[in-house]
């Protein structure tokens, strides 16, 4: 096992973030991940940089209400990998990083199985094929106004993108202009008060893992306005109310494609689940670094499989498999 998460160590510091001789890296983490920071130390002390630790315990869903409070916090560092049990991706403190030309990774290390994060196979997703794939679907999205979702199970959502850019992450910070997470997608920030329609939750409900059974979720003028009244559905309404945030943790902010193709949607890593080749996902909360215009006090994912995507009337997807590549791209 230590082999195998010095590897993955290896992926991220050497591949993702692209560390270079004398750089600064900060590693925000948290006392549960002391093998995953070590591996990642021992990594930028390879390549001959610095690599500091700051350690947040207690903190959970609040993290990313600590690090919008604290927004020059990683002005020092030429780098910062956000390896926290939570997301630090849509905060204030990232999207200075940003806007200063350095770097950040979203590396949420949080796994419902105990197996590292680091350890997993979708780490090996090959960089210029997921680069092609995003690049074709984003093209797709150049100058289109609507989004249309339907599944077999009965999911049907409308989300207006207009005047919105896509994006795409791939693990690398080269590839995102400085912003990165681990999963691997193509993203774009809906019109909060746009989406519609009836979602059928089949897959993950994110950091809480796989549905039981399927969930049937309503979203009227861009919120959840109903949650169905099952095992997973109480578990989902559960979790939302951790955190303290009524009004705007429910607002869909985000449409994203997963494009990994060595993922598998099994609940174990939420990064994963939504990663996975096959599936969609909506993010509801914070967007405010990916395109949108939204606050909260956190992000999450809910991720559906196999459904049938329309861009602007044109079907980009057909049950899960995407119908604008080629048959080579899957080699």
């Amino acid at each position: 096992m230590e082999q195998a998460i010095q590897h993955g160590a290896n992926i991220i510091v050497k591949d993702w973030v692209r560390l270079r001789t004398r750089e600064r890296l900060l590693i925000v983490s948290s006392l549960n991940y002391a093998a995953e920071v070590q591996a990642m130390q021992t990594t930028a002390k390879a390549v001959g940089a610095t690599a500091e630790v700051l350690l947040l315990d207690d903190l959970h869903e609040q993290v990313g209400q600590y690090f919008d409070e604290r927004e020059d916090a990683f002005d020092p560092y030429d780098a910062v990998i956000g390896a926290t049990e939570y997301s630090l991706i849509t905060t204030r403190a990232v999207k200075r990083v940003v806007q200063r030309r350095h770097r950040f990774l979203s590396l949420p290390l949080s796994t419902n199985n105990g197996q590292s994060l680091l350890s997993y196979d979708f780490l090996n997703m090959s960089l210029p094929k997921s680069r092609i794939m995003a690049s074709i679907i984003m093209n797709c999205y150049q100058n289109a106004s609507k989004i249309h979702v339907t599944t077999d199970l009965g999911t049907n959502l409308d989300f207006t993108i207009e005047g919105r850019t896509p994006g795409f992450f791939n693990g690398c910070c080269r590839d995102g202009n400085g912003l990165a997470s681990s999963s691997v997608e193509v993203y774009v920030a809906p019109v909060e008060t746009e989406t519609s329609g009836t979602l059928i939750l089949d897959g993950s409900m994110g950091y809480i893992g796989v549905v039981s059974s399927p969930v049937r979720v309503e979203l009227q003028h861009g919120k959840i306005v109903d949650i169905e009244d099952n095992e997973s559905g109480r578990r989902l309404k559960q979790f939302l109310q951790r955190f303290k945030d009524p009004e705007d943790m429910v607002v869909a902010a985000e449409f994203g494609i997963g494009l990994n193709t060595h993922s598998h949607c099994d609940g174990n890593c939420y990064i994963e689940d939504e990663s996975t080749y096959g599936t969609f996902h909506i993010g509801f909360g914070r967007n405010i670094a990916l395109g949108g215009v939204q606050d909260a006090t956190g992000h999450f994912d809910l991720v559906t499989h196999d459904p049938n995507i329309y861009v602007d009337n044109r079907m980009i997807m057909d049950h899960g498999q995407l119908t604008v590549l080629e048959p080579s791209i899957y080699i």
